[in-house]
């Protein structure tokens, strides 16, 4: 599966996560849903933007790197 980076205007957070090409996630909801985050203080229905990264312009485990949804920067897991 294909990664994508989502980006939040309401909280400033870019998120990535790997899912099906056919799914696309709109809200801040979705991808909570999606990663099993918490929405926190963010709306659920806040709009995200998919970034035009390809999924690959953001090398893992770069200090820059978005954490996955287990918190990592790098990791095994199986998100998706």
């Amino acid at each position: 599966m294909p990664t994508y980076d989502y980006h939040c205007p309401d909280n400033g957070r870019t998120v990535s996560v790997w899912h099906s090409v056919s799914r696309h996630l709109a809200t801040w909801g979705d991808l909570c849903a999606e990663t099993g985050e918490a929405t926190g203080d963010t709306p659920a229905a806040a709009p995200l933007n998919r970034l035009i990264t390809g999924g690959q312009v953001i090398t893992r485990g770069e200090a820059s790197a978005p954490a996955m949804p287990c918190g990592k920067r790098t990791c095994g897991c199986a998100h998706g």
